[in-house]
């Protein structure tokens, strides 16, 4: 067992100055309890008061081991201090101690010897005291023992590289999950990684992404973690994680702040009962990471979770759409126009025009049975979707055939009001015996629940449809400079949080509008939200001295988050310099925007970057917009950003290396 990997930067205490050996005993012993090593903090600092009362365990040199082995502790783990003036620990040589290394041992009497033998031999090696004793930060005293133990133990040095003990499990476990499953869900998992590895923790991270989950998490190590972190922000499966520690908060708070997320998971004391909830809405504990209790929130993770599984249909849809038109283009030019058969003009522009109208037509009711799913698990799927179609279709009580769609508004209520009914649903036939529960799944739920939505559906449609109506007269009204001002607000507000709450409002603008057959608003949004990896990428690659060794490594990448449409490239170097960088990508997306909504670009998907402007209405003046915006962020910030490299920034999280 490796020194370094029982050490925690926060217990570690440099230049001291303690005026005994009673408060240095004290002092690291709290260290310990601190970091959730001890069961019971009395009973360690009584072992090791005890062991030191037998004889001293300062043994000369100027350091100290002071050790106990004990059930009071949790697991191995040490705490360190060193004392600038050096503190009477009535050592063997009779000298003042420098340097204290703190033991904390379960009952493990072979781990125990084997670990007082391996620091005893890294305490004679003679360059261990006065580098220690010299060292500014607990990360270089980690990094020095680190680099001895390679030194003296070489057969031992791959046990750095490996995340799990034979028969411990992982220490901490988490999963990661943002609501497009494109970038954060990643990002942030990799930031927890590395975080993790540098605060030596082992760990394993679920990524819940588009693609389905990833590295998924096994019940033998749930069991065996000490804490659980749910970084997300969409629902996931919380039952596994019955009786555990868990920490809810966002993919934000994973990505932007992983080390204090993984401070405030190992510091929560409390256990997580799971009552048939998918969100951990009944966790107790009150994280300390803010905003997750709120209904607020819990309503934006239902709203996500339904956007998150909608996204494939309409990206599939409107892609097809424009493939049929530029099928159309290539193959009968302006005719196609001239006879009213542009997109359904060829056989094969037709049945392509078809299938997207079908995923088209599947879209709204996806979205509200997800929200309903969401909210109430399983039970809230089929109700959901069934709202949402009738919302789709505009079925009411005079007209069951349909004809008056609410569309996405419609199928925003069904989804709220689908899951919170089957939710209480639930609950009331939560007292049913167990011999006949089975009728609860496949005949209370869908009956009752189809019939309540059907009513509640034929009663709000014409409502819902009138205020459908009512905004879509809105957008058509907007005069030429409104529609300029509102594609430069929308660009803008991409790039403020950089896929935070306000980017999240804009995209959902931005799809809610493609529903309503208003196209030029998502090209807006996508061109805000490409604009600021682009000019940070730009600025690495031109203005290279304006950037460290990282920063300009880490920007080609943003070349491809750029044209990909993931904004969130640019969070890094917008944490590292928020002065110079949010001023400069606001500006540029604004100037994005504006340009997008001048020129009559459209977009009919809601995602693709790059990949999708061949597709577009006017992709020349799309490419123009982009570029524009990019070169603006690059240009702002020439002017704004200082020449001299940051030191430490966020980018050493390793988001990107």
């Amino acid at each position: 067992m490796r020194i370094s990997s029982l050490l925690n930067e926060d217990g570690i205490l440099l230049k001291s100055k303690p005026k005994s050996k009673e408060e240095v005993i004290n002092t690291l012993v709290e260290c310990h309890f601190r970091l959730g090593n001890l069961n019971d903090k009395d009973s360690f600092r009584k072992a090791v008061l005890e062991r030191e009362a037998s004889t001293s365990t300062g043994i000369g040199g100027g350091m100290a081991i002071p050790h106990a082995m004990t059930e009071a502790v949790k697991r191995p783990a040490i705490t360190a201090m060193t004392v600038e003036d050096g503190v009477d620990f009535k050592s063997l040589d009779g000298k003042p101690v420098n340097l204290i290394f703190m033991i904390a041992m379960p009952n493990d009497g072979k781990q125990h010897m084997n670990l007082l033998s391996h620091l005893a031999t890294l305490m004679m090696d003679k360059s261990l005291f006065p580098s220690l004793t010299a060292v500014e930060t607990p990360a270089e005293f980690i990094d020095f023992i680190d680099k001895l133990e390679d030194k003296l133990f070489p057969d031992e040095s791959s046990e750095k590289s490996e995340p799990i003990e034979e028969n411990k499990g992982y220490k901490i476990l988490a999963v990661t999950a943002c609501p497009m499953g494109i970038s954060h869900t990643y990002m942030a998992a990799e930031a927890l990684e590395k975080t993790a590895k540098e605060m030596h923790y082992s760990i394993k991270v679920e990524t819940n992404g588009s693609a389905g989950a990833a590295n998924v998490l096994t019940d033998e190590e749930i069991e065996k973690a000490e804490v659980i972190i749910i970084a997300a922000d969409k629902n996931v499966d919380m039952e596994r994680f019955n009786g555990k520690r868990v920490f809810i908060t966002s993919v934000t708070d994973g990505l932007r702040k992983p080390k204090e997320t993984i401070k405030a998971a190992l510091s929560n004391k409390e256990l997580y009962k799971y009552k048939g909830d998918t969100s951990g809405s009944e966790y107790i504990s009150k994280p300390s990471i803010p905003m997750h209790e709120t209904i607020a929130h819990k309503c934006y993770k239902h709203l996500m979770s339904g956007v998150s599984y909608m996204l494939p249909f309409a990206i599939g849809g409107g892609i097809l759409h424009a493939l049929s038109y530029f099928l159309d283009m290539i193959m009968l030019g302006n005719s196609a126009l001239d006879f009213g058969v542009f997109g359904t003009g060829t056989q094969v522009s037709a049945f392509l025009n078809t299938l997207g109208e079908y995923a088209f037509q599947c879209m709204i009711p996806i979205f509200s049975g997800y929200i309903a799913m969401s909210i109430a698990d399983r039970p809230g799927l089929a109700i959901g979707a069934v709202g949402g179609l009738m919302a789709n279709i505009g079925m009411t009580f005079t007209n069951p055939q349909g004809g008056v769609p609410s569309g996405f508004i419609g199928a925003l209520f069904a989804g709220f009001f689908a899951g919170i009914f089957m939710w209480f649903l639930e609950r009331l036939c939560s007292h049913i015996p167990k011999s006949i529960a089975g009728i609860k799944s496949v005949l209370i739920y869908p009956v009752a629940g189809m019939i309540v939505i059907g009513f509640v559906m034929g009663a709000i449609n014409p409502f819902a449809s009138l205020l459908n109506e009512y905004l879509m007269y809105d957008l058509n009204m907007l005069d030429g400079n409104a529609r300029i001002m509102l594609g430069a607000v929308l660009g803008g507000m991409m790039a403020l949080d950089m896929g935070g709450p306000l980017s999240k409002a804009a995209y959902l603008y931005g799809t809610i509008s493609l529903t309503m057959g208003k196209y030029d608003v998502m090209a807006a949004v996508m061109a805000g939200g490409m604009t600021p990896p682009l000019g940070i990428a730009l600025a690495t690659t031109f203005f290279k001295s304006k950037f460290s060794d990282a920063e300009r490594k880490s920007g080609a990448v943003n070349y491809v988050l750029g044209l990909c449409f993931i904004t969130e490239g640019a969070i890094p170097y917008a944490a590292a310099d928020p002065l110079a960088i949010l001023p400069s990508c606001f500006l540029g997306s604004v100037l994005a925007g504006n340009v997008s909504m001048s020129l009559g670009c459209t977009l009919q998907v809601p995602h693709g970057g790059i990949f999708v402007i061949p597709f577009m209405g006017n992709p020349s003046g799309y490419l123009f917009a982009i570029l524009s915006g990019s070169l603006a962020t690059m240009l702002i910030i020439a002017v704004l950003k200082r020449r001299e490299p940051i030191k430490k920034h966020s980018l050493d999280t390793g988001i990107f290396d």
